[in-house]
């Protein structure tokens, strides 16, 4: 069964009863239309309903008109407001659209005028919404641009294909900076809800007293500081993808609630009367182990289940090894046009060394240490030499171990280290080792005898 489109909702304001009623004859095949007799009705009106545009007398008996459109500007800026006057009163439409009016008419209406100027207002609020919402994106992300070519990540790609255009739940688990939140904008972007919102939400960022206002929005005086009404994410999410990150850290009483809308697909603002449907698909992701938490009692075993429906792990970048080459010239090629560099590549030196760190910081602290040589570097190939050291430890216990000693001690361990590291690669070759470090053999042969190496 086909779902029935839902028009626009608009709001004429007009003292005279004539007036309105012309205002509903004339625009009611293409909009829905309420009507308020005074300035006080029309900001109740505003404040309640989710109003699209506005049609606002300027002369009313209880509220100057222009001081309703600055208060109605001052609730919603992007609301588009157009000001009726006599034609007597152009003047006071200047005003008026000095105040934020976006546009005005003039009495008695013309038909075509009046639904003309009406198709402008909400085609111009249309923009600017996708203006907002295009600069609070970044490029939209395909699974084809996500670098991934290890038989693990073929494997994740290969789920996601089978599930991601039936609008079911998805719950993303892997290490910080593994790309869960890259993943969870793959999902949308090839969803069929990629013309819609993409909201996305650090749970762990949000203080614990302002997670419930972020999510679910509040009404005007629902609490001290609620100066004005405020949408919460559900609601700016709606008919898209809400993205709730390090889910775990939301407070208990919080996944209740939140288990209570995902099953109802409905929900009030804080301080609220007014039911709003939810139409929104849920993509959630931790870095830990959630059916641990749920056994110690920190996570709702109901919601986990909830979430849970599709689960994809994201494996660390240690356990996928060879998309490092590739995902090394994937960044190269992004900072390059980025910071107008020319760096040619990564050595395959400087590529062996990579390969061999742990990256305890996955794919970001990758992405952040290319970013970091690009706009250093001046030009040529990134070599070994422009590593930091600490990609030369295999890994964070090695580092902790050289952290432990004076310099001396550090920079001894760091040359057995290294010069142990190049004898494995070249098979004990001094001759070829000494070429690597550029030393004499006999300057490495005393260099190995003083740091304890055979």
């Amino acid at each position: 069964m086909t779902k029935p489109v839902k028009k626009p909702l608009v709001l004429a304001v007009d003292d005279e009863p004539a007036v309105l009623e012309i205002f509903q004859t004339i625009l009611e095949e293409k909009f829905e239309v309420i009507t308020a007799a005074g300035g006080q009705d029309a900001l109740s009106s505003v404040e309640q309903e989710k109003v699209q545009l506005v049609f606002l007398d300027i002369k009313l008996p209880d509220m100057d008109g222009l001081q309703v459109l600055r208060k109605i500007k001052e609730y919603d800026p992007d609301l588009s407001v157009i000001v009726a006057t006599a034609v007597d009163s152009v003047r006071m439409a200047v005003d008026a659209m000095n105040s934020g009016a976006c546009d005005y008419i003039t009495k008695p209406f013309d038909v075509d005028e009046l639904m003309a100027v009406a198709e402008k207002a909400l085609e111009r609020e249309k923009l600017l919404k996708e203006v907002a919402y295009l600069r609070s994106q970044e490029e939209k992300i395909r699974f084809e641009n996500i670098v991934g070519k290890s038989v693990k990540m073929q494997e994740v790609f290969g789920l996601l294909e089978k599930v991601i255009k039936n609008d079911t739940t998805i719950y993303i688990s892997g290490e910080s900076g593994t790309g869960k939140e890259l993943i969870a904008r793959a999902i949308h972007y090839n969803s069929e809800r990629r013309d819609k919102p993409f909201v996305p939400i650090n749970c762990a960022a949000i203080p614990e007293s302002l997670m419930e206002s972020e999510l679910f929005g509040h009404e005007k005086g629902a609490f001290t500081d609620a100066a004005r009404q405020k949408p919460g994410l559900f609601e700016l999410a709606n008919e898209g993808t809400l993205f709730l990150d390090e889910i775990s850290t939301l407070r208990f009483d919080l996944q209740a609630k939140l288990l209570r809308v995902l099953e109802e697909k409905k929900f009030k603002r804080i301080g609220g009367s007014r039911t709003i449907e939810l139409d929104v698909r849920i993509l959630s992701a931790t870095n830990i182990d959630l059916r641990e938490a749920v056994q110690k009692g920190n996570f709702r075993a109901d919601l986990y289940y909830r979430l849970n429906i599709v689960p994809v792990y994201l494996p660390p970048l240690r356990e996928r090894r060879g998309d490092i080459v590739f995902l090394a010239d994937h960044f190269l090629h992004i900072y390059n046009q980025k910071f107008r560099k020319r760096i040619t590549s990564v050595s395959e030196r400087a590529l062996e060394v990579l390969e061999q760190y742990d990256w305890p910081g996955n794919v970001r602290e990758l992405k952040n240490l290319i970013e970091r040589i690009v706009v250093l570097k001046d030009s040529g190939a990134i070599t070994e030499k422009d590593l930091p050291f600490e990609v030369f430890l295999k890994n964070s216990a090695e580092a902790a171990t050289l952290f432990q000693g004076g310099l001396k001690e550090a920079c001894n361990d760091f040359e057995r280290k290294y010069i142990e590291a190049v004898l494995n690669k070249v098979g004990g070759s001094q001759v070829k080792a000494a070429q690597i470090l550029g030393l004499h053999r006999n300057g490495l042969a005393n260099k190995m005898k003083n740091l304890g190496l055979k």
